[in-house]
């Protein structure tokens, strides 16, 4: 089965981008990163998917994640194996 595609916007200078990056890596998911910190277009795309200004906003798919701790949280919780492994 595959799975949907992760989305992360983020900011390279943003230290929580960094550890959401590295949760991704860590479980060696694919993920495209989209970064909205040269471009206006980019963040109000970010704003309007998420509800939310901060970076970084995770997707599963068009399931939105939250931010890091959101992120964090989640996959303290077992939820995003579960989800990985697509038992939603």
């Amino acid at each position: 089965m595959n799975s949907p595609a992760i989305t992360i916007y983020l900011a390279h200078w943003c230290p929580y981008c960094q550890r959401a990056l590295e949760l991704l890596r860590e479980k060696k998911l694919a993920f495209t990163v989209i970064d909205v910190d040269q471009d206006p277009a980019l963040r109000a795309e970010m704003v309007a998917r998420s509800g939310r200004r901060t970076v970084p906003q995770i997707f599963f798919g068009e399931r939105h994640l939250g931010g890091c701790d959101d992120l964090m949280a989640f996959d303290r919780s077992g939820e995003f194996d579960r989800l990985i492994q697509g038992d939603r």
